[in-house]
């Protein structure tokens, strides 16, 4: 199965001054993230305000953020929703866009049953030939998936490349790592904060939201954990944690949007239902993220 990438970052998707998709602007956000450290992006995804999007636009970002990194990064798509049909579609038009992979989330509001999980995942799956990574994501979908069903899902369907899991339940993490059904399912980690303790329980890689101002640090904790330096990866880890902590103050993606416009990014401001970013987070969250200014 094709390697998607250990850091990951699940990108913004700037929007112009008449509220429109940015596409030149998302694609040149994508090639920093690639030029800072990160194999390649996930696009449509929560922190890209994937529910705010409409599938023209989706397919828009998918087709010229892929045509732009080529191979020098994966694209990802988000691709699952609650609507089955809709989300096979989705997946199907997204293959046309050159996509190296999608992301599948754990259907949201609806509260599925374990087993309709396995049937509604199984669907898509089904309709493609891409490699697919499981989300697991209850505090947004309010249904966690169970490793269990996870185990299941990938024994049966051969294109699951591996679960992003955002329980941050250490115990949950251990239970889809001992079980995991083929040696190319990938865990990755779907919390910035929890990155190195999954690294030490046998977690692989990060689908990130730090990875916009932190890919370099992230990848360089990855690589002194491999090369047995705990107490640097430690470091780096501790080093981090106030920007990451204040990233997750208020609702992501409001805190990180706001912070890469202050990289100098046109990303404009979040869709609505989402908000404006708090005056006191600004305060907060700018001398943390100044060190890592490019």
């Amino acid at each position: 199965m094709k390697n998607l990438g250990r850091i990951l970052t699940a990108t913004i998707t700037p929007f112009d001054a008449s509220g429109a998709v940015n596409v030149a602007e998302a694609v040149r956000v994508a090639q920093f993230l690639i030029e800072r450290g990160n194999d390649g992006v996930v696009v449509s995804g929560s922190t890209g305000e994937g529910n705010a999007l409409e599938t023209s636009e989706k397919l828009t970002l998918f087709t010229e953020i892929k045509k732009a990194l080529g191979s020098s990064g994966t694209v990802i798509a988000g691709t699952g929703g609650n609507n089955t049909r809709q989300s096979i579609e989705l997946t199907k038009q997204a293959e046309q866009c050159g996509v190296d992979g999608v992301l599948l989330t754990v259907p949201a509001y609806v509260k599925p049953t374990q087993d309709g999980m396995l049937a509604h995942f199984g669907a898509i799956l089904d309709a493609t030939p891409l490699p697919a990574i499981i989300y697991n994501i209850p505090g947004r979908t309010a249904t966690n998936m169970l490793p269990a069903t996870f185990t299941e899902l990938a024994r049966r369907h051969a294109n699951v490349a591996g679960i992003k899991e955002s329980t941050g339940d250490v115990n949950q993490f251990t239970a889809i790592l001992r079980d995991l059904p083929r040696e190319d399912v990938t865990f990755w980690s779907g919390d910035d904060y929890i990155f190195l303790p999954s690294l030490a329980i046998g977690g692989y890689g990060l689908i990130s939201v730090a990875g916009h101002l932190v890919g370099r640090e992230l990848r360089a904790m990855a690589d002194a954990f491999d090369a047995g330096d705990v107490d640097t990866a430690g470091r780096i880890h501790r080093d981090l944690s106030p920007l990451i902590a204040a990233l997750f103050t208020t609702t992501n993606p409001i805190p990180v949007k706001w912070a890469m416009g202050t990289y100098g990014f046109d990303v404009g401001p979040c869709r609505l239902p989402l908000g404006d970013m708090p005056d006191a987070l600004k305060a907060t969250l700018a001398p943390l993220i100044a060190p890592y200014r490019p």
